[in-house]
């Protein structure tokens, strides 16, 4: 049983509604051939092997039905028309052999029973499977309209009252208009969840690309007015040393001070888009993972009091596990948690969904991702450690560890600055 269940966990949820949506409406035909089976036994050797036999063709296009209709639905293949013509078709001749054999067969309640039952269970289950292919409400429910008809036809041909007859095409129409139904509903809501899945990508697509466009923004804002002004003051250097005037050396060593400005405040929004804050990304990840329906919870220490550098760096930690739990695996449940331990601090991202092929979300495929690298590269610079991987059945953990300054050189280091100021005239 491993490998059905291993398979069933690699699933998306989407795929997963899809599968139960098909081997529903393929345990609809196995249930009708398993019904009439049943039936059949009191027909007689001859007769119940026809019965079946017709059964089992009906049967075996109804499942080629369902797998064809539901990859049209999802845009895999063109519409099966020529298919369900051909089920429509198999459904009425399996009917009227069922019919027949009751015609034919021996004089007896229970083969009249077992012709009866079917007859209504092949039209009812064919008419809900038929639907499956049809778009637009006045088709779907022509179908279920139109094998009535079909079976008041039948019934009073062969003899019926016209109230029996009634009686017949209403239990029809009933049921087939209930299969048809359902089957409408079960294309709508699959169709729901691939749109919901996609909407997820697409916000988290689009996330990537706001903090792409920021980015921008403010590397627009530092380095517009500096390659401006550095552009300006290289003309006039240029200008004045031509005239072999000296300002132009000091115009030069403008420019150089611009130029490493520049460079600084690159580097600043490269490593940090002008420092993360911690509160605000926590904040922000359980907004955005509770929105796409993940149970985001936060819970610890507060990150008040910790110093700049550790809060920018642990932010950016939230934000890639974030974004990553969003992009990657199939995540219902994601823990945030902030603890301090002997002078460190600690901050845990724990997700679930995590397929045994592809790693986890919050980490997607472990230490191989570049997100993954760029944070051990940042909590480097600060002496953090940074751990991803698997946390148990399904679960994913990356955990980041920072020290934290010693309270006592803090203290003296307050102290000394205090004495030096008090000597000090």
């Amino acid at each position: 049983m491993r490998g059905p269940g291993r398979w069933w966990r690699r699933q998306s949820k989407p795929e997963k509604v899809e599968t139960y949506t098909r081997w529903s409406f393929h345990s609809f035909a196995v249930v009708e051939f398993v019904t009439i089976g049943i039936m059949a036994v009191p027909v007689g050797v001859w007769p119940g092997a026809v019965l079946l036999l017709t059964v089992a063709v009906h049967v075996g296009v109804c499942f080629v039905t369902v797998s064809r209709a539901l990859d049209w639905t999802r845009g895999r293949r063109p519409q099966p028309v020529r298919l369900l013509w051909t089920l429509a078709a198999v459904t009425s001749a399996v009917g009227l052999s069922a019919m027949g054999i009751a015609d034919g067969g021996p004089d007896r309640e229970s083969v009249d029973a077992a012709a009866g039952g079917t007859f209504g269970a092949v039209i009812v289950i064919g008419t809900g499977i038929i639907a499956l292919g049809v778009r637009g409400r006045r088709r779907v429910f022509a179908i279920p309209a139109a094998f009535a008809a079909g079976s008041f036809v039948v019934a009073f041909t062969r003899g019926a009252p016209v109230g029996e007859s009634l009686f017949a095409s209403t239990m029809v129409l009933f049921g087939g208009g209930i299969l048809a139904f359902t089957a409408v509903v079960s294309v709508w809501l699959l169709n729901i969840v691939y749109e919901l899945d996609e909407a997820r990508e697409t916000r988290a697509r689009l996330a990537v690309a706001e903090e792409r466009l920021r980015f921008g923004r403010d590397l627009h804002d530092v380095m517009g007015r500096n390659l401006a002004v550095i552009a300006l003051k290289s003309e006039l250097a240029v200008q004045l040393a031509q005239r072999d005037r000296p300002e132009a050396v000091a115009q030069m060593v403008e420019v150089q001070r611009l130029a490493q400005e520049s460079q600084r405040e690159v580097r600043e929004v490269v490593r940090g888009y002008r420092e993360a804050d911690l509160a605000s990304e926590l904040a922000g990840a359980q907004g955005v993972l509770t929105a796409a329906g993940i149970d985001c919870t936060v819970g610890g220490a507060t990150a008040a009091g910790l110093p700049v550098a550790v809060q920018s760096a642990l932010g950016w930690v939230v934000r890639e596990a974030a974004t990553n739990v969003l992009r990657h695996g199939d995540a219902r449940r994601c823990a945030v948690r902030l603890r301090m331990s002997e002078g460190r601090v600690v901050l845990s991202v724990e997700n679930d969904g995590v397929t045994e092929a592809g790693g986890g979300p919050s980490g997607s495929s472990g230490s191989s991702g570049s997100g993954i690298a760029g944070l051990r590269e940042r909590l480097a610079e600060i002496d953090g450690t940074l751990e991803a991987g698997p946390a148990g059945k399904g679960l994913f953990r990356l955990t980041a560890e920072i020290p934290l300054p010693s309270v006592p050189a803090r203290s003296e280091s307050v102290a000394v600055v205090r004495t030096v100021s008090e000597v000090t005239p």
